[in-house]
């Protein structure tokens, strides 16, 4: 039998030559992503292992910021941080409704993880705007109307609130109709809108009803204010009606556009 020719022995060269078949492709790349996979695998569960179960990502510190009558060690009290635990595994979302659940002077507060070792709890205090007197101690009332803190020693420069409602009979109606609640937060809206430098003067926010505010100054001067509508334009007749009439006695800007002084 004759042998291959030369051209025949050329092709099968060219083809033993030529690129690998399909199937060894196929175990390459198979065998590629099992390698990847692994590698993954690895670095995922010593991710785990690092966040979870060493010793390098615990809680060792719990830093406070933004105090002000409170203590950072009530904070870190009433927070109950789990000192010792994953940094990972803190819920921040509990710790935060702990410290105003038992912390009514907090208004807000943030709850950050501080890596790889702390807790950081920065707190924004309330401020009260006004004081109930409540036999020998103050109710401190803020800007939302919120009750939050009985203290023994008035915080100077916020003025008392006084819900003088008249008669038996009137202080029964006017309560009927708005409510305690709804008076305390128009005093409160009506604080928040005095000028500054008569706020600074300012002793009481007296409440008769809903329409009727007044403000007892220092020196005996007194300011009828009304209603707590239109709280910026009467804030402006007032410092205009002072500049005006620097030695009067008595106020009124329950009517912003006829406003009225008397006494001196």
């Amino acid at each position: 039998m004759a042998g291959s020719t030369t051209a025949e022995r050329g092709e099968r060269q060219q083809e033993s030559s030529g690129p690998p078949p399909v199937r060894r492709l196929r175990v390459r790349r198979l065998r590629t992503i099992i390698i990847l996979a692994v590698a993954l695998a690895l670095l995922s569960a010593g991710a785990v292992w690092l966040l979870y179960g060493s010793q390098w990502l615990r809680v060792e510190r719990v830093s406070v910021s933004g105090t002000l009558v409170l203590t950072p060690e009530q904070v870190r009290e009433a927070a109950d941080v789990p000192v010792g635990s994953p940094l990972i595994s803190v819920d921040t979302d509990a710790i935060e409704a702990r410290l105003r659940q038992k912390l009514a002077r907090i208004d807000s507060v943030d709850v950050a993880r501080s890596w790889p070792h702390g807790i950081g709890l920065k707190v924004t205090e309330r401020t009260p705007v006004l004081l109930v007197q409540k036999g020998g101690n103050f109710v401190e009332v803020d800007d939302e109307g919120v009750r939050f803190a009985t203290v023994p020693v008035a915080p100077k420069g916020v003025p008392a609130l006084q819900l003088a409602l008249g008669r038996p009979d009137t202080r029964a109606a006017s309560l009927r109709r708005f409510g305690e609640s709804r008076l305390v937060r128009e005093a409160v809206r009506v604080a928040g809108d005095i000028p500054i430098d008569v706020a600074r003067a300012t002793r009481s926010v007296k409440v008769r009803s809903y329409d009727d505010i007044s403000l007892e100054l220092r020196g005996g001067r007194t300011v009828a204010w009304g209603s707590g509508e239109n709280g910026a334009a009467k804030a402006r007749t007032l410092t205009a009606l002072m500049k005006a009439a620097p030695d009067a006695r008595h106020f009124d800007v329950s009517v912003p556009t006829a406003p009225a002084s008397a006494g001196s």
